[in-house]
């Protein structure tokens, strides 16, 4: 199947598996095309029921509290990003060749024959402030963008709806990845690759091979990060189109196809004339916010691809300047008694932690949470040397402390067995009683919310108010 044939919908028998942010929209729109449309569900809670019963007045079958067992006479499963590939619904697709593809993938199979091509973005941390500020330049090089996929404005949307676009920005996960086979970007990056979600996958290889996909049939650039040989890799077993290159960036000295750092200025020497000899000033590191080494990087893979696209420097400039990154990324919260307190809930993972760590010299961490199968050896032996003291809260802080006693002995650690709503303030308080002045004190959890918080967000702003709680009382 190509991507651009038009399929006759009319009276074919879908059936979605999943209620939620992809699974309702891809209902309605397949609805409206005329399928037959079946919705799946494990859940059969109040908010699956309410979901259900907004479908079925248009008509949509929902059946709740069974995602297991194929419908009858279903001819395609478009299912949400998170349901597991060892689910037995898809073990009954394939033993009845049924195909199954992701809300990209249906995104992708509806576009029209002159619809906007995508740059797309994929990585273990970092995609969505990369994608925000690829959308950043694109706009300000007066190109029509949008930050769609895993975040902002769904996939659907942007394809079926009445706005034109250029070029879109396209953030994606490794399972909306895993259920896009036809996916062919423009051009692509993987930011960098660590174990992360590897209950969901089964191992590393498969999470590696699923965001390698992105690369699949890419038109002008392939990029990656010189800092992660695994993403080379990628680059290097990836099938793409005859003349699109690798380009690679760098927070060193670019060389060839590159590009990367010197002396305080970001620099292109992949898409300029002659790059053997040439360089192309893009912007300063001043102009990164915030300028810490992980997301100058970001900078730089948002740049490559907004070059692959054609825009000129100027608007990578003009881009990051106008960029402002989204709350809980590495947010400075205040400065009490000579201590700066930082916020990075979303730091979720050790590599995203371990990015955090490393922009500060003299650290009070705070972390812990649910691991989701992480370890945490690697993060703490690298860290250890920017330890002041650690706090520990959430499920799975023993996992931590056990890597503390092996690699940093020597640092204070204070374990908070707590989970009530105060428990963020009084990890605020130890982290104060630790810190001296011109330390840091840093939320880098290292882990999912889930085990306290609704979401990173709202342990973020718990967090903040801890801190600003901590402020008045100073």
């Amino acid at each position: 199947m190509g991507s651009q044939e038009v399929t006759d919908w009319q009276g074919k028998h879908v059936t979605v598996a999943g209620l939620g942010v992809s699974g309702i929209p891809a209902a309605k729109v397949l609805h409206g095309l005329g399928a037959v449309v079946t919705v799946v569900n494990d859940g059969d809670d109040e908010r699956s029921r309410a979901q259900a019963a907004e479908l079925e007045a248009l008509g949509i079958t929902v059946r709740l509290g069974d995602g297991a067992t194929l419908p009858e006479g279903t001819e395609l499963i478009v299912t949400a990003p998170g349901w597991k590939p060892d689910k037995p619904l898809f073990a009954a697709a394939t033993a009845a060749d049924v195909p199954v593809w992701g809300d990209v993938e249906l995104a992708w199979r509806l576009r029209g024959p002159d619809a906007a091509p995508w740059l797309a973005v994929t990585g273990t941390n970092g995609k969505t402030t990369t994608v925000q500020m690829l959308a950043s330049i694109l706009t300000s090089a007066g190109l029509r963008t949008a930050a769609v996929g895993n975040i902002g404005v769904s996939l659907l949307d942007a394809v079926l709806g009445e706005e034109r676009y250029d070029v879109l920005a396209v953030e994606l996960s490794s399972y909306q990845l895993h259920w896009a086979p036809s996916l062919r970007a423009h051009s692509a990056v993987v930011l960098n690759l660590a174990p992360d979600h590897l209950d969901w996958h089964g191992s590393m290889e498969a999470y590696a091979a699923d965001k390698g996909r992105i690369y699949e049939g890419n038109r002008v650039a392939c990029v990656y990060n010189l800092a992660d040989k695994a993403t080379e890799d990628l680059v290097r077993e990836a099938d793409v189109e005859e003349g699109c290159r690798a380009v690679g960036f760098t927070l060193g000295t670019p060389g060839p196809s590159q590009l990367g750092v010197v002396e305080g200025i970001l620099v292109d020497r992949a898409f300029v004339e002659n790059r053997q000899k040439n360089a192309q000033e893009l912007a300063e590191v001043s102009d990164v916010n915030p300028p810490a080494p992980h997301n100058i990087a970001n900078a730089l893979a948002a740049a490559a691809l907004a070059r692959a696209f054609g825009v000129p420097a100027a608007a990578v400039r003009d881009g990051l300047r106008a960029f402002t990154p989204d709350a809980h990324r590495i947010a400075h919260v205040a400065d009490v008694d000579g201590v700066a307190y930082i916020d990075d809930s979303k730091a979720t993972n050790t590599h995203a932690a371990e990015a955090s760590l490393a922009a500060y010299e003299s650290i009070v961490w705070i972390a812990g949470g649910l691991a989701k199968g992480a370890t945490f050896d690697e993060l703490v032996a690298k860290s250890a040397k920017r330890l002041r003291g650690v706090v520990l809260i959430g499920a799975d802080r023993a996992l931590i402390r056990e890597a503390l006693v092996r690699h940093a002995p020597e640092v204070p650690v204070v374990d908070l067995d707590r989970t009530d709503t105060g428990a963020m303030l009084a990890a605020v308080r130890e982290a104060r009683g630790l810190a001296r002045e011109g330390d840091t004190v840093l939320l880098a959890p290292a882990c999912a919310s889930m085990d306290m918080f609704a979401n990173y967000n709202k342990r973020g702003d718990a967090f903040a108010e801890a801190v600003r709680e901590l402020g008045a009382s100073a």
